[in-house]
Formats: C-alpha cells, structure tokens, sequence
C-alpha cells in the first residue's frame, strides 16, 4: 500500500505554482544534468543497485508460489524450507542493496549540494551592494537554503523514485504475463482505478493543509512579534500580555481543529484505500477460480497468488508515477530560482589584469565628473569632482538622502561609478586588485554591526593574527579600553548578538579599533555619531580627532563638532557638490551649508565653542 503524505505527496499544485511553472528546455535539461556529470560513476552504480534491488524484491512474490505449490500443496518438506530461505536470502540482499543505494544516493545529493552552496556562496560574494540592498535579504537565504538543500530531494527522491517505480513496473509486468496473460491483463485494468481515492482524499487534505498552512503562518508571526527582545518589551510596556494571550489561544485553537480534521481526513483515507486496493486482487482470485477450475488445469493455486502479491507490489509505484508530474515541476521551478542567480552578473570584479602598486599607500583620493544612479530615471550623483591629499581631511554634508554615503561607497567598490572615475592613490579603482583597495580603505558607519562573539573575535575580523599589544592599542586609540577593563571578562566579554549587550557607543568605538586594526591608509567616518547621545558622541569625537590629524580621512557627519576639524568642506544637495570650502566661508555664504547649519547645527554651538571657527573673519 502506497504511503499517505503531505501535499507535496497528494501531488497537487498551487495557484502561484500553476501561474509559475517554469518552461522545461533542452538546455535547462542539460544545465542540470552537468551538476551530476562529475558523478555519473556513482550514479551508474545507483542504477544498477536501483535494478537489482527491484528484481529481488519482486522475486519473493514469485518465490511464495513455489511454496505453495510445490512446497504446501506437493508435501515437500525440503522444497518449503529451501524456498522459505531462498524468499528470506533475497529479502535480506535486497534490503542491503537498498541500503547501499540509499547510501550512494545521499552522496551524490549532498556533493552536489556541496558544489552548489559553494558556488552560489561565491557568487554571492561578489555582488555589489546594490544587489543586498535591492533584494529581499530572506530571499537570498531561501536560494542558499531551502532551494538548494531541494536539490537533494530532488536527487534522493523524484529522480530514484522515477527510476525505482519504472523497473518495478516493467519488472512486475513482465512476471505477469509470463505467469498467466488473461490474469494478468485483469490485474493490470484494475490498477489504474486504485489512483481514485488517492486523489479524491488528496483534493480534502490538500485544502485543508493549506488552511493549517496559513494557521501555522499565522502563529508564527505572533511568536516573532510578541517573543522578539523588542516585541516582548513593548508588549510589557503598554501592558498587553492578556491581549496577546488571547491572540494566541484563538490561533492555536484553531490549529488544533485543523489537526483533527487532517488527521480525520487520513483515516477515512487509509479505510477507503484499504477496501477499495482489495479489489483487485479479489477479481484475480475470481478469474483465477474460473480459469483453474473450467478452461486452464494448469494454472495452480500458487499462480495465482503470485500474481496478487505482484499486483499489491504495483500499487505503490502507479500511484507514485501518476503525481510524479507535481514533484518534476516543482524540480524545474527550484533549478530555474537557482539559476536565476547563478545568472546575475556580479556588478564589482577585479580586471584581468588588477593592479598592486608596490610600496605604502598614502590614501589619495580623486573624484573626476563622478556619476552615479542605481535607477537610471534617478541620478544620485551628477559629475562630483574633488582631490583629497595625503593627510588632509574632507567632511561631507548635506541633507538627508543628497547621496553622501553613496559618494564614500564608490571609493572600496562596493558600487561602481556610472561615469567618470574614482581614482585611490592616482589609479583608476577599477583597475586596482580589489583585496589590496579594501585592505588599506576603514570605513565606520553608523550602523554598526558586530558578531555575536566577544570582543576579542569581533576585533580580531579585522586583523585575524593580531597580537595582544596591537589590540590593546587599537582600543586605546579607539577610547574603548577603559570600559573594557572593568568588565570582568576584558577582551573576552561576549557582546551578544548584534552587540545588543553594549551601548551605541561602546559598539561605534569597538568598530573604530576594528577598523584601526588595518591600519588603512584612508579612513572614512560615515555619520559615525549621528545616533549617539552627548556623552558617547563626546568620547567617539575624542578617539576620532587624533585619528584625522595624522591619517588622510573623509567624514560624513551632520553635527558641527565633527566638521569644525575637516580641512575642506564638501556640500552635496540633489546628488551635485552645491558649495565647498572651510566652515567660516560656508556660514558666511548663507548658502545651503548656512541653512543646515542654522536647523541642525545650532544646538551644537557650546560644544563648538571649544574651537576657534571664528579666527580670519576680520
């Protein structure tokens, strides 16, 4: 008797599978078999197993007719026990083929998968940034999962399973036949009809997985929402715990009738499958009965039980062959994904022949007629022209969404200028080795992102055999290390996932030692104290201003404090360097830089004035 599965097993489609099904083609076909071309050694061996292991498990069938007939019905003691053990021997044979089937199977499908991540990991790896930013970060885990670990499904599953239930078929046909003819063209008539209830019960489990589906989809998101650091804090804080309990309870009451009814669902199954598989063999011992006792005196009793034991051993793979179909399509669909990304040009790829200058970097950058869109219907920086020397400093400002951090982005690559060029030290950055550009550029940006490990693994990112002393300085420089001393575990001290057990400003000040532990020679600070408080904006500014003054730097920076120590001053408005020059000549401009320094600066004028901003204006 086949087995009862899920949905994937009733084989049915869903709307959105229906609309989507992937156009099968002969070079989609070849695209997928050259994943398995590097084992066709194995897979050759699949086969043969796959063969044997169907011939054997047929022959007990065949073998129980022997007992019967020669053995019970002919009072052969000896014949009953050597075909009982024969029947037994090639049970167990068969059953260790399987195993070693099974074995080379899993294999094949877990190299493949291998090759797969592997190659997709990579792949993924040199994408620009514009591809995480512009695709859903849970779809390219899906890709790297869920559809690749499908691939072992695939192999383990619908490929053996075509392959099994064919032999099986053809195997069991054959035997039929050369059993009894008549007999076996009534068994086989009544094969097709078993797939009836299969598919009748299937259509109600179906509807009502969907519906447990989208119950269980439901609960989900409330344990997300309501279980979350951040979800169970608000929850407490409005005082909405009974609230969200009684959510819950109706949701999961829900579920609970819905198991019922799928369970309920499978047993009026099993009873209508149960009666309606016994009538095939039935009609076989019907005809049987009357060709043994008025047309064929040769025709034994073991015959015909041969022939129902074959008759059960087809059920299984017909059924299994009929909803093929569904599994094939969903194949095709999970390869196309996969391929969908396989296919994306990867944006940022070093030149044949990248350049690795020789000697120290002094982290000069260049900025010729810079262009830059993400869509072409929106430019985001429009023909941005500047020079930074060797240990000068530049600060970049300008509002909201004017294309600031996008500028700095363009100097490591992580996007690629639309037109004009980015040169780092003289050379065009496209021509440079990527790993060498990245090396000596440090960038902190605002959003901080630290692993879920200690400080010491997180710093040690940057500079994996760093020694203790240049942590310890790094730290130093960074104004982080007094606050690491007191902590019982010092470097040691776990920082939690996504550094949620520090401050905002603990966490900015370990990324700059992180970043120090490169030794870049050009170091960028993208609005690195804009969500900080006084106080930790305080401390990050006093680890910034000696780092600005002996290296070349760029900041990007809304508060005033940060600016005042830029030797130039860049104001970029709607994508174009609007004004440039040192803080006096802006704000006595009254240009763009004026008004942003009048509605966001304002409140920073008794920090400003520690500095001097106001000498020259005689």
């Amino acid at each position: 008797m086949p087995p009862v599965g899920g949905p994937r097993g009733m084989g049915y489609l869903t709307e959105e599978e229906k609309k989507n099904r992937p156009k099968v083609t002969k070079k989609l076909l070849k695209r997928i078999f050259s994943y398995l071309k590097p084992y066709w050694k194995q897979m050759m061996l699949v086969l043969l197993a796959i063969i044997i292991s169907s011939v054997l498990n047929l022959l007990p069938s065949v073998l129980t007719g022997k007992i019967i007939d020669e053995g019970l019905i002919g009072r052969s003691l000896n014949k009953l026990i050597f075909f009982i053990v024969m029947s037994l021997a090639v049970t167990l044979a068969a059953n260790l083929i399987g195993v070693l089937e099974s074995y080379m199977n899993t294999w094949i499908a877990q190299h493949i998968t291998y090759d797969m991540r592997n190659k997709m990991y990579a792949h993924l790896q040199k994408m620009s940034q514009r591809f995480f930013t512009t695709n859903n970060q849970g779809d390219i885990i899906t890709r790297m999962t869920s559809d690749i670990s499908g691939v072992q499904q695939i192999i383990t599953n619908t490929l053996t399973s075509i392959l099994s239930n064919s032999i099986t078929l053809i195997v069991a046909m054959i035997v039929m036949f050369r059993q009894n003819w008549v007999l076996a063209i009534v068994g086989i008539l009544v094969v097709p009809l078993f797939a009836i209830p299969t598919r009748s019960a299937g259509k109600t489990r179906w509807s009502i997985t969907k519906e447990s589906q989208a119950c269980s989809d439901e609960i989900n998101g409330i344990l997300n929402e309501t279980m979350s650091v951040s979800g169970q804090l608000l929850v407490k804080l409005f005082g909405m715990e009974k609230t969200e309990y009684e959510k819950y309870e109706k949701v999961n009451h829900k579920m609970i009738k819905l198991n019922i009814r799928e369970g309920m669902a499978g047993r009026w199954f099993r009873v209508a499958l149960t009666t309606f598989s016994s009538i095939g063999p039935m009609l076989i011992y019907l005809a049987g009965g009357i060709l043994m006792m008025r047309f064929d005196s040769d025709l034994t009793v073991g015959d015909i039980t041969v022939l129902v034991a074959l008759l059960g051993k087809m059920y299984g793979p017909v059924n299994q062959l009929l909803n093929i179909q569904v599994d094939w399509i969903r194949s095709m669909a999970m390869f196309t994904r996969i391929f969908e990304y396989f296919d994306m040009p990867a944006e940022i790829e070093n030149a044949p022949d990248a350049i690795i200058p020789e000697g120290e970097p002094k982290g000069e950058v260049e900025f010729r007629n810079v262009g830059f869109y993400y869509d072409k219907e929106r430019q985001i920086l429009d023909d941005i022209t500047f020079k930074l020397d060797s240990g000068k400093c530049i600060a970049v400002v300008g509002p909201s969404g004017s294309g600031k951090s996008t500028l700095v982005n363009l100097i490591p690559r992580l996007y690629d200028v639309t037109a004009g060029s980015v040169l780092f030290d003289g050379t065009d950055v496209r021509k440079l080795d990527l790993s060498y550009l990245r090396e000596h550029i440090g960038i902190v940006s605002q959003e901080t992102y630290l692993f879920n490990g200690t400080i010491r693994e997180n710093l040690l990112y940057a500079k994996p055999n760093a020694t203790e002393e240049e942590l310890v300085e790094a730290c130093k420089q960074a104004n982080i290390y007094e606050f690491i001393e007191k902590q019982e575990k010092g470097l040691d001290t776990v920082v939690g996932n996504r550094g949620l057990k520090l401050s905002g400003g603990e966490k900015q000040r370990i990324s700059i030692a992180r970043v120090l532990l490169k030794d870049p020679a050009l170091m960028i600070f993208d609005e690195a104290t804009s969500a900080l408080d006084s106080i930790s904006e305080q401390k990050i500014q006093d680890a910034i201003e000696p780092l600005i003054s002996s290296r070349t730097s760029i900041l990007i920076a809304h508060r005033l404090s940060t600016i005042l120590a830029a030797d130039e001053i860049l104001v970029i408005k709607d994508g174009i360097i609007s004004e440039r020059g040192t803080h006096i000549d802006l704000v006595n401009r009254g240009g763009v830089y004026s008004e942003l320094y009048k509605t966001q600066f304002s409140k920073a004028e008794n920090t400003a004035s520690n500095f001097d901003y106001t000498e020259g204006e005689d």
